[in-house]
């Protein structure tokens, strides 16, 4: 059955149910061979490994502190954590119900308005949000290549493998690089001539079809635009922190489940790797990333596993922890989002 808030966003149970259907689908296809003869001795439950897992969650709650934060702090307190918590699960089960090209971030403004900031100003601080992001990997990526060896970031265990990850790699990264580059000149630059100039592209015949959700695009970054003028450097740099500790608890999560199930491991080459895996999912065009997500995770660090049954128990707990726990936690916080609100 459909559910309809009153904000209009209808949630289907087929949301639900497909990118768990793709993920898993994917993982059984992958290791069809090694469920059936599957050797549990290759796990050594040591305490080692049980203090990897609950360091892998302290580095869940760790992301969400630091998105918590940030949409504390970009409304400048007007959100309580409570609501940024609220605000926060809600978009991380969109981001996990719809295709990370979309990304659930393009909905805070309709969760914060339902929290009490108005839909302009939760708009404009979407976008600042959606900068930010982007601007973590440009900064990010060119320093994990530079503390990286180039061979072991990339592999050298299949030549094809690693030499379609690097073109991909830098392929995606110079579009999030030109797209930072297009927000930080729409919402702190010149925001007015950025709008004129696309204005003006999305006047030709080609693409005049676009030209109104050009417009509305726009106008929304020149909102942004005077929300994020006003702010002092310091109030940038708190927003930054914010989102860098949230990202970086995600790349942290994945060396503690190294520490738990592959011991002995390259604790920096496993983070360094996912530098590139989510660079990678951010142009994934499945929801959650399913089924992609696992066999990238899977054929990258392949070199570093002892055996592909390795690779299905660290990849398996890798995407319980950080996708479907999204979708029980989302589950758990949609009900009472799509209550109706009280009209006074």
């Amino acid at each position: 059955m459909d559910v309809t808030n009153d904000n209009g966003i209808r949630i289907r149970p087929i949301h639900i149910i497909a990118p768990v259907l793709i993920g898993l689908g994917v993982v059984a296809w992958m290791f069809k061979d090694e469920f059936s003869n599957f050797d549990w001795s290759i796990i050594d439950f040591t305490p080692a490994a049980f203090i990897g897992l609950a360091l892998s969650i302290v580095a869940i709650a760790g992301r969400e502190f630091g998105y918590i934060w940030r949409y504390r702090h970009l409304t400048d307190g007007d959100l309580s954590w409570w609501q940024s918590f609220k605000v926060c699960m809600l978009c991380e089960f969109t981001s996990a119900v719809t295709p990370t090209a979309v990304g659930g971030s393009s909905m805070a403004m309709i969760f914060m308005n339902r929290e009490g900031i108005n839909f302009g100003r939760g708009t404009a601080l979407m976008i600042i949000t959606l900068f930010l992001d982007e601007l973590f990997f440009v900064v990010s990526c060119p320093l994990i290549v530079a503390l990286t060896t180039f061979s072991s970031l990339f592999g050298t265990f299949n030549a094809d493998f690693s030499i379609g990850l690097k073109w991909v790699f830098w392929g995606v990264y110079a579009l999030i690089a030109i797209w930072a580059l297009l927000l930080f000149i729409g919402i702190i630059a010149r925001p007015n001539g950025l709008k004129r100039l696309l204005m003006a592209i999305f006047s030709l015949p080609l693409l005049r079809r676009w030209k109104n959700k050009a417009e509305h695009m726009t106008d929304n970054m020149v909102a942004a635009s005077e929300e994020a003028r006003m702010k002092p450097f310091k109030w940038w740099g708190k927003a930054f922190a914010a989102t860098a500790v949230s990202w970086i608890s995600r790349y942290v999560m994945v060396s503690f489940l190294f520490l738990a199930f592959v011991p002995g491991s390259d604790e920096w080459l496993v983070f360094a790797r996912q530098g590139v895996i989510w660079l990678l999912l951010l142009v994934c065009p499945t929801p959650g990333g399913s089924g992609v997500s696992e066999w990238l995770f899977s054929e990258y660090y392949a070199d570093m596993m002892a055996s592909a049954q390795v690779a299905l128990v660290v990849a398996l707990v890798w995407r319980v922890l950080s996708y479907y726990v999204y979708l029980i936690v989302g589950l758990a916080v949609i009900p009472a989002w799509l209550k109706p609100r009280k009209r006074h």
